[in-house]
């Protein structure tokens, strides 16, 4: 097997964390959170709040073992030894998938053990999302409540009152009825309203045809593209930009929705009205954000749109190979839906893919042309 076929393979079987389901809600109570939703939103935790690219990486991976393993609530009591001894095994299968994935092995491996900088940032990520998860909903459901009220005081979530006393004094107040102050407050209505993200639909399936694709999840999943295709970038991409790109990319999609590509024949996507709704939404969202950190991410996400310089034009290539590889992988997905034929295909995706990243339009192409044969 060639070296992407081993890694799209990989991809594909990563797909499957969208639909490992989690304790927590999403804020507006509609349905469980997913793992790779949560993944998404820790790692825009850990991009807010200064964590280190090695740390971001941390947080993309952290969850995949729940692929084989679940989700283990922290209120419920389990086998430590063996859901540890299971999530090794997890880890040992997934990243045997990759070629080199001994590196990505030991990332997760190291996020575990805890004990570097990066592990540690990474893990207050991963546990004060959970916190802030419940809290800042607009009416708390009250028995998760009580779970982040025991969380804190006698949980994993207790040492944080030594480690970020800052985050802990929110969550309290938030407990007490009381608003959280300062620039603190500014990042968790940053934060929470990215959690509309997770209820943004898509027109791509997931890969078992269980339901369309949502924005944050899909997001997740281009960072991880990124993380897993970074050998197949040219030699002035810095794949740690390009996923805090791809973290970001589509946060906009909170007030404009997605555009299909394919949609209205391709003549809607990326049109005039399109780009300035997008140029709003920006301004607003990042608009949250105290300075400069909201100028920061939001000339990062101007930049994606842009598409000029080599981190965009990465990124932008893993933003068009990801929905084909979704496609290919649910038998077709939407391609026959919207009626795109093969040379629609090349025009509206392939030419930015093979900007970027020509080796995987070579290997998307061949691979889904087998959808177009008449």
């Amino acid at each position: 097997m060639t070296d992407l076929t081993l890694r799209f393979a990989f991809l594909t079987e990563a797909d499957r964390l969208k639909s490992v389901d989690r304790a927590n809600m999403l804020m507006d109570l509609s349905r469980p959170e997913n793992s790779a939703e949560h993944s998404w939103h820790v790692a825009l935790y850990g991009l807010v709040f200064g964590a280190s690219d090695r740390a971001i990486a941390m947080l993309l991976l952290h969850d995949l073992v729940e692929i084989d393993c679940g989700d283990h609530p922290i209120h419920l009591t389990h086998d430590a030894g063996a859901v540890q001894a299971a999530e090794e095994a997890a880890a040992r299968r997934l990243f045997a998938m990759l070629p080199g994935g001994e590196a990505l092995f030991a990332l997760w491996r190291e996020f575990e053990a805890g004990e570097s900088a990066d592990a540690r940032m990474a893990k207050r990520m991963d546990h004060i999302q959970p916190l802030f998860q419940v809290l800042c909903a607009p009416a708390p459901l009250s028995e998760h409540v009580g779970i982040v009220r025991n969380n804190m005081t006698a949980g994993r979530a207790q040492r944080l009152w030594q480690e970020w006393p800052e985050a802990m004094q929110a969550a309290q107040a938030l407990l007490d009825g009381r608003a959280p102050q300062g620039e603190f407050a500014s990042y968790l209505a940053f934060l929470a309203e990215a959690d509309r993200l997770k209820s943004v639909l898509r027109a791509s399936f997931l890969c078992d045809l269980s339901r369309r694709e949502n924005s944050a999840e899909h997001s997740w999943h281009l960072a991880l593209y990124a993380l897993v295709m970074a050998p197949h970038s040219g030699s002035q991409v810095d794949i740690g930009r390009v996923i805090r790109m791809l973290i970001l990319h589509d946060l906009v999609e909170i007030d404009t929705g997605d555009v299909p590509i394919h949609a209205a024949n391709g003549q809607t996507h990326h049109g005039a009205a399109q780009m300035a709704a997008e140029m709003a939404a920006a301004e607003r969202i990042f608009g949250l954000l105290p300075q400069p950190l909201g100028a920061e991410l939001r000339a990062l996400w101007t930049e994606f749109e842009a598409n000029e310089t080599a981190d965009a034009v990465f990124a932008k290539s893993l933003d068009r190979a990801q929905p084909v590889m979704q496609n290919i992988a649910s038998g077709g997905g939407t391609w026959a839906e919207y009626q795109v034929t093969y040379e629609q295909l090349v025009e509206r995706v392939g030419v930015r893919i093979e900007r970027g990243a020509p080796m995987l339009w070579s290997w998307l192409s061949a691979s889904a042309q087998i959808y177009f044969r008449r």
